[in-house]
């Protein structure tokens, strides 16, 4: 049976991994899931991209949102609004079972990696969630005339909102792969990188010693999925990010920053018309329908992104 690894952002890996699921045993895929978004709020440990994956392969995420889980409550949030409390980051009240339960088990001394294995046992999930790494990364990002803030007051407290010129990943140099992650790259049989925000959500997990280098070993085997469909990102700042940072904000502009470690690009229909552009970069360009509306569809993009590198997918 053949293995595969998806590197993961949040949303759009959450909902390429459900569709991967359905066509591929689940238990020989292994998703490794960028952590730099983790942050601390009201004492607790929030890993927003582990747990929007957890949520959708349990078919529990919040279908209007794409995060948080579905037929959640809010009370918690409304109490904490009559002290004036911080409720920026809105915390539904199933979802701060998880966050008490993994800040609990850290405390303890478990590992991220133990307890994200812990919670997806909990949820019956078989797929491999791994995050890239147990250490601390933190992303921040360079406002323009303002200065560095953090991840989530970009994402959600500002949505977004404001222009950058800068990112960076601390203490990403001085992190290590969590155990099993470097080991699930090279013995897969497709690698692929989901379509998620270059920047923001693969960008940390390259930036983890040895995981760039992995994937340059084993460059035949890994595809893209371009997260930009007609120069615009479906969900979220992806297209902006590019273009404030200096690159071009379209599916030749994903394969320009893939091009050092993966062998293939899958485009949207809507871009064909850059296929010519991205192979002269060394990438093949292969284009199908992308846009994962329903699960039926995020299927067909999986099975689109597999056999887009050899071995084609077996075992389904």
């Amino acid at each position: 049976m053949s293995k595969t690894v998806v590197m993961s952002g949040g949303v759009g890996a959450a909902k390429f991994l459900r569709g991967l699921s359905k066509i591929h045993p689940p238990d020989s895929i292994t998703a490794i899931i960028n952590v730099a978004d983790d942050f601390r709020l009201h004492g607790l440990a929030i890993s927003p991209d582990i747990d929007t994956v957890t949520y959708t392969l349990a078919e529990q995420v919040n279908p209007e949102t794409g995060w948080g889980q579905k037929g959640e409550t809010w009370r918690v949030m409304s109490e904490l609004e009559r002290y004036k409390g911080q409720t920026w980051f809105s915390l539904g009240d199933l979802d701060l079972a998880l966050h008490l339960y993994r800040t609990q088990r850290l405390a303890e001394g478990s590992t991220l990696a133990e307890v994200t294995k812990e919670v997806s046992a909990a949820w019956e999930i078989e797929v491999n969630l791994l995050p890239v790494t147990n250490h601390p990364v933190r992303t921040r990002l360079t406002v323009e005339g303002e200065g560095d803030i953090d991840f989530q007051d970009y994402f959600v407290a500002r949505q977004h909102d404001v222009a950058i010129n800068a990112v960076r990943f601390d203490g990403a140099s001085d992190a290590i792969p969590a155990p099993g992650v470097l080991e699930a790259i090279n013995e897969a049989s497709h690698i692929v990188i989901a379509p998620s925000n270059p920047i923001v959500s693969i960008g940390p997990l390259l930036a983890i010693p040895g995981i760039l280098e992995a994937l340059v070993q084993n460059k035949e085997r890994v595809v893209a999925v371009s997260p930009i469909i007609g120069g615009l990102a479906l969900k979220g700042p992806a297209d902006r990010m590019l273009s404030e940072l200096g690159h071009e904000p379209s599916a030749l502009g994903v394969a320009s920053l893939y091009q050092p470690f993966s062998s293939a690009l899958l485009i949207d229909t809507a871009d064909k018309h850059l296929s010519t552009k991205i192979s002269n970069l060394g990438i093949k360009a292969v284009v199908a329908n992308t846009v994962m509306s329903d699960i039926s569809k995020a299927a067909q993009v999986a099975l689109s992104a597999i056999n887009a590198t050899n071995p084609p997918l077996t075992g389904a």
